[in-house]
């Protein structure tokens, strides 16, 4: 088989493969003065488009965990992110070498408690805090910005399956 073959017969293989996925949070927390929802967008340090942060898998971490430390070095956010997906999206990931390959991200709400000033990726990315209609204007994958438009309801209804602390011992 000649080189051409061999490409062709990777490049088959590759399209035949399931989408790699990845693990991402939506940070959000409320505005300290007037109260209103915030979600957070970080740049793509290759390309400088919107993106939430995500990360690949990582051996021995659940991948609630994994949201939680892609938003730390991508952000410095520190928070808790719900174990449970709110959703995922579909995107073409551009990996080093210039190919493109399917890739879904799933997605956990993250809760921010605080931001760090000092993380790994600190100076590589811009970020901005946005209300969630705004951060569906800036995305460009559309099953994000459906996520994003949907938000508000979705932690509603996170809020309704959690828990309330009573404060009485059991």
């Amino acid at each position: 088989m000649g080189i051409i073959g061999r490409i062709t017969s990777d490049l088959r293989l590759m399209l035949q493969r399931p989408p790699r996925q990845q693990f991402a949070a939506i940070c959000y927390r409320r505005h300290k003065k007037t109260g209103e929802l915030e979600v957070l967008l970080i740049t793509s340090r290759d390309t400088g488009r919107w993106v939430i942060p995500k990360g690949w898998h990582m051996a021995g971490k659940q991948p609630h965990a994994i949201a939680e430390r892609e938003a730390f070095e991508e952000a410095g956010i520190l928070g808790k992110a719900t174990r449970d997906p709110i959703g995922s999206y579909s995107y073409l990931k551009k990996l080093k070498n210039g190919l493109k390959v399917p890739t879904r991200a799933q997605v956990h709400a993250l809760e921010v408690k605080s931001v760090a000033k000092d993380f790994p990726e600190k100076g590589t990315r811009r970020f901005e805090w946005v209300a969630c209609r705004e951060a569906a204007r800036r995305v460009e994958e559309p099953e994000l910005q459906v996520l994003f438009l949907a938000f508000e309801k979705l932690l509603e209804a996170i809020a309704a399956d959690t828990p309330k602390k009573s404060g009485k011992a059991a």
